[in-house]
């Protein structure tokens, strides 16, 4: 069960809503390796990118949809309307709902997450199991915590674990492992898995002011969960739109969070997609109803060319990341605090650096 204020996409580039003023920008990332406690990679968050200077925050979850909610007119937002099955009347897509009620719909937009009820129905491949699992929290410091506001990192020995302050009072934590026998039971409540994250941290050459946060967050702010994924090249022949029904966010691209990028890739869906159904929908013709579905088809098919690169890409990379970051097999371990932490840093400010247009 998920926290409703958990930061699980943490590194949101370019958000500049109302509302989300709070949230810090972060000016470094340190990479740690967590055998020897030496600083393998540096890297400056304040550099120029494409669209000018990089903006790297980290934003709660339930403050960024509150931003995004505020935007639309009230009651717009109809929350836990989870879709069981999906049905078709001509061109209208008829949506039977888990707590009984219909929809009808023109156009179809399946934002129902790694469990898509609406990707399934398209023909998408079932998110993969990755092998490893994830531990996250939020520590609160009423006071205000004093941290720079940098992105600490602690790779390899097995985990990759990382904090970044979201504001001047709370600081997200996350930690990724591969789950083995000895570890049975660390999952059964959050107690149990805080104090399974600091006793592997306690392990290595992790500083104390880490173990700190970690040991200040509250049991209801402690979350674990399997990391899961969509076979990247499952997407280059998938259906990502079928007439007038498409995916997007978690629902196309699930992804394990080693690039921070899962809400950010779900924000630049949204402007692709809008700006695409726009430009459909703002031609008018004399055909009526029939030409205007085929417009919106067009419209998402567009959508659908322009993010399946993307959404190949940011999988791929993530799961690549991940692995190699964790990893405690000693030629891997070598090989990234010896040459490849450079390479991995400028890849996830890479990835951030991404335009996908106006709308």
């Amino acid at each position: 069960m998920q926290p409703k204020d958990a930061a699980e996409d943490i590194v949101i580039a370019g958000a500049g809503l109302a509302g989300l003023a709070a949230a810090l920008g972060l000016h470094r990332l340190r990479v740690v390796a967590s055998a020897t406690g030496e600083i393998v990679r540096e890297a400056d968050f304040t550099q120029q990118g494409k669209r000018g200077a990089l903006e790297i925050r980290c934003v709660r979850r339930d403050l960024l949809l509150q931003a995004l909610e505020g935007e639309l007119p009230k009651g717009t937002i109809r929350y836990s309307s989870k879709i069981v099955s999906i049905e078709e009347d001509g061109n209208i897509k008829i949506l039977q709902l888990a707590d009984g009620s219909v929809l009808r719909a023109k156009v179809l937009i399946g934002c129902d997450g790694i469990n898509s009820v609406v990707a399934k129905w398209l023909g998408l491949a079932k998110p993969s199991y990755s092998g490893r699992s994830a531990a996250r929290g939020l520590a609160h410091y009423p006071d205000g915590h004093g941290f720079e506001p940098k992105f600490l990192m602690f790779i390899g020995n097995g985990f990759r674990s990382g904090m970044l302050p979201c504001n001047r009072t709370e600081i997200y934590w996350f930690f990724t492992w591969t789950p083995s026998e000895h570890d049975k039971g660390a999952d059964e409540s959050a107690a149990k898995m805080k104090q399974f994250v600091l006793d592997k941290l306690r392990g290595s050459k992790v500083p104390q002011e880490a173990l700190a946060v970690i040991d200040k967050s509250e049991m209801s702010d402690v979350l674990a969960a399997p990391l899961r994924f969509r076979p990247p090249l499952s997407l280059v022949t998938g259906s990502i739109s079928k007439g007038n029904v498409c995916v997007a966010g978690d629902a196309l691209h699930p992804m394990t969070p080693d690039l921070g990028q899962g809400g950010c890739s779900a924000l630049e869906d949204g402007v692709v997609l809008a700006r695409c159904l726009g430009e459909a929908l703002a031609v008018k013709d004399a055909k009526g109803g029939s030409a205007e579905k085929e417009r919106i088809e067009a419209g998402l098919r567009q959508y659908a060319r322009i993010r399946r690169w993307r959404s190949v890409e940011l999988i791929a990379t993530a799961y690549t990341i991940g692995f190699i970051q964790q990893s405690d097999n000693a030629i891997v371990s070598f090989l990234r605090d010896k040459f490849l932490s450079g390479v991995l840093a400028g890849r996830l400010l890479k990835m951030a650096d991404y335009d996908c247009g106006a709308l």
